[in-house]
């Protein structure tokens, strides 16, 4: 999906223009929620790209920051207008990382690290909904349905013809070893992460048990990067109750420096296609005893 048509971007994009508009004011953002009468974490929210932003947002934010020119002010509340469209993943209800998916629409690349399961843009169907299943015993049939076509839905982004997600994947061996579902749809995920990997856009990585310990013990994150140089980089980390989301750039350059040792300490392309074949096969050999 491209940028213009893409809410989460826009209201991102709009955020850091807001959030400009007040540096050079020279203004806290405590003193403009005390200025508007609402709270601070509101105004740290907009700026961020984190909540829906009103054209009456803008308006009051641009009275406050005294911006005379109108063309400015229109621009930006045009942006807000075409923020509050709705993304194709509204249609499918309240989902609880509607923002990542937004920004994994617009991404031109994307770095993960999974110690656990396989990562969801390369999971086949019975694997999502063991997955999905397994991760949330609570929730009805209908809801991990839904949940599951979202996840499939998403893989549109690295199958495009066009301009794919430029994806590169470092799993820990573990993600490999745990069965999900059966030994069949084990067998099944890893021969079809072995295709996947072939394809020149995605490069996937295993992170073997004997490396020990390493710089991703603390758990998954993604680092999201962008075409448009006025988009930062993003990283994400998935939490239970909410989900983190860090841009500034000490933070960034942190898991980026995390990410390059990972894919050092990792088997190489061949080596790491090798071990996932050889383990389809144990699965293979295990589900015909």
């Amino acid at each position: 999906m491209a940028s213009n048509v893409n809410p989460t971007v826009r209201r991102r994009r709009l955020g850091q223009e807001l959030r400009r508009l007040r540096e050079l004011k020279g203004m806290t953002a405590e003193e403009v929620a005390e200025r508007l009468l609402v709270s601070q974490s509101k105004i740290s929210r907009l700026e961020n790209g984190r909540r829906s932003i009103s054209q009456r947002d803008v308006r009051d934010l641009c009275g406050v920051y005294e911006v005379e020119d109108q063309r400015i002010v229109d621009s930006l509340m045009q942006m807000a207008k075409d923020s509050r469209q709705q993304g194709w993943w509204h249609a499918f209800g309240d989902i609880p990382y509607s923002v990542y998916i937004g920004l994994e629409t617009d991404a031109e690349s994307l770095r993960v690290y999974e110690p656990q399961i396989i990562t969801g843009l390369l999971q086949t169907r019975p694997y999502a909904e063991a997955i999905v299943r397994g991760g949330a015993p609570e929730a009805t049939e209908t809801e991990n349905d839904k949940r599951v076509e979202v996840r499939l839905r998403r893989q549109s982004r690295v199958a495009a013809e066009r301009d794919p997600l430029r994806l590169w994947v470092v799993l820990d061996e573990a993600a490999l070893r745990r069965v999900v579902g059966s030994r069949q749809v084990m067998r099944e995920q890893l021969e079809y992460l072995v295709e996947m990997s072939q394809q020149p856009h995605i490069t996937v990585q295993v992170l073997p048990f004997d490396v020990g310990a390493h710089p991703g013990l603390s758990g998954q994150y993604s680092i999201l990067e962008f075409s448009d140089a006025a988009d930062s980089s993003v990283v994400y980390i998935e939490g239970v109750t909410s989900d983190l989301y860090l841009e500034k750039a000490h933070d960034v350059q942190k898991y980026t420096v995390m990410y390059e040792h990972l894919r050092a300490q990792a088997l190489n392309v061949d080596q790491s296609r090798q071990l996932i074949e050889d383990i389809a096969k144990e699965y293979a050999r295990e589900y015909a005893r």
